[in-house]
C-alpha cells in the first residue's frame, strides 16, 4: 500500500507498547504454572520433555477490567488520531480494493507480519497478567493483533485515498498465527520475529532529497518508514530444538530479510501533483538481501527484578547487533556488525 498509509501499523505499535508497559504485565505477584503438556502422555516419557513456560495469575477482576478499559481507549485513541492525521484529509468512498504487492520489495508485508505478532505477544501478555487462563490469553491475545491491524484496513477500505490491501490483511493473518501456534503447541515462542534498523545516509544530495520526501529526515521516522533500512528476522531459539546442547540458553540463530536500492514503490521514479517526473533513477538497481546471524534471546535471561523482565521483554522485539553473513545480488558477503 502507499508508503504513508502502510506506517500507520507502526504508529499504532508503538502506542500498544506504551500501554503495555503502563500496564504492569511482569507483575512479582505470585503465578502459577498450568497442566503440563505431557501430563496425559503416560505412555510416553521423552529424554528431553517439553518445557511448560506459559505461567498464569490468579484471575483478578480488577485487571481484567483494567486491560480491557487499556485496550478499548488504546485502540480506539488510536483510531481517532488516525483519523485526524490520515482519513479527514481525503474523501470518504465507497469500499474498494487496493492491489500493492508488488511494491517495495514486499517489505511492508513482512512489516505487516512483524506488527501483527508483535501486537499478539504484547496483548497476550496483558491478558495471562489479568489473571485469564493458557488458551483464553493466547487466543484473545493472538487474535487481536489481526483484528487490530485488520480494523485499520477495512477503514482504508472506505477512503478513496487508499483502499484494502488482501496482501496487507493475509500478512496480519501471519503473523498472528505464528504467534498463536508456537504458544499453543510448545507453551513458548521457539521462533520469534524481530526488527532492526540502521539510519542510511545514500552518499548523494540528490538521493539524501528523495529519501528525505519519502521517508522524512527525522530518526523516528526514518526508522517507522525507510525500508531501505528495515530488516526482518526469523530468530530460532538453539536451546528449545536441542535441550540436550550445552549452549547458552539465550543463544538464538537468526534469518533475516532486507532490500535496498528504493527510491519508489515499485519504480525509481518519483512526480509532482501534476504527473511531471521530478525524479528518476532507474538506473539504480533495487535487489533483495537474506541474512544469517547469531542472536540473543532476552527473555531467556533470569531475572527477579519486574522493571528489567519488561526492558527484556520489549528488547526481544529486536534482533541484536552481531556478525552477519548476507546473500543478495547473486554472492555472499560478510559483515562484522549488522543492526
Amino acid at each position: 500500500m502507499f508508503l504513508l498509509n502502510d506506517n500507520k501499523r507502526f504508529y499504532f505499535l508503538l502506542i500498544l507498547t506504551f500501554f503495555f508497559i503502563s500496564n504492569n504485565t511482569f507483575s512479582q505477584d505470585t503465578f502459577k504454572g498450568e497442566i503440563s503438556l505431557l501430563k496425559s502422555a503416560t505412555f510416553y516419557k521423552p529424554q528431553y520433555p517439553a518445557i511448560d513456560s506459559f505461567k498464569t495469575y490468579p484471575r483478578n477482576k480488577k485487571r481484567i477490567h483494567l486491560v480491557t478499559a487499556a485496550n478499548i481507549v488504546g485502540y480506539g485513541g488510536t483510531l481517532v488520531g488516525l483519523n485526524a492525521i490520515w482519513y479527514a484529509h481525503y474523501p470518504r468512498s465507497a469500499f474498494h480494493f487496493f492491489n500493492d504487492d508488488a511494491e517495495w520489495q514486499q517489505m511492508d508485508k513482512v512489516g505487516h507480519v512483524y506488527s501483527a505478532y508483535t501486537e499478539s505477544r504484547a496483548t497476550m501478555e496483558m491478558w495471562r497478567w489479568a489473571g485469564l487462563s493458557r488458551k483464553q490469553s493466547i487466543w484473545i491475545g493472538g487474535l487481536s493483533g489481526v483484528a487490530y491491524q485488520s480494523i485499520i484496513e477495512v477503514l482504508d477500505g472506505f477512503s478513496s485515498q487508499y483502499g484494502f490491501s488482501p496482501g496487507d490483511f493475509t500478512a496480519n493473518i501471519i503473523g498472528s498465527s505464528i504467534f498463536i501456534s508456537q504458544q499453543l503447541a510448545w507453551n513458548q515462542e521457539k521462533i520469534q520475529l524481530k526488527f532492526s534498523f540502521h539510519r542510511k545516509n545514500y552518499g548523494s544530495p540528490e538521493l539524501n532529497a528523495r529519501a528525505d520526501q519519502l521517508y522524512g529526515n527525522s530518526e523516528l521516522e526514518r526508522f517507522i518508514k525507510d525500508y531501505n533500512a528495515q530488516s526482518y528476522w526469523l530468530s530460532a531459539n538453539i536451546k528449545s530444538f536441542f535441550p540436550a546442547s550445552k549452549l547458552p540458553r539465550w543463544l538464538n540463530i537468526s534469518v533475516g530479510y532486507g532490500a535496498e536500492g528504493m527510491f519508489g514503490a515499485t519504480k525509481n521514479i518519483g512526480y509532482d501533483d501534476k504527473g511531471n517526473v521530478i525524479f528518476n533513477r532507474q538506473d539504480i538497481k533495487r535487489y533483495r538481501q537474506w541474512y544469517l546471524s547469531p542472536d540473543i534471546d532476552f527473555t531467556k535471561i533470569k531475572t527477579s527484578k519486574k522493571a528489567v523482565k519488561i526492558l527484556l521483554f520489549v528488547l526481544n522485539s529486536f534482533k541484536f547487533p552481531a556478525p552477519t553473513l548476507e546473500y543478495s545480488n547473486g554472492s555472499f558477503k560478510t559483515h562484522w556488525m549488522v543492526f
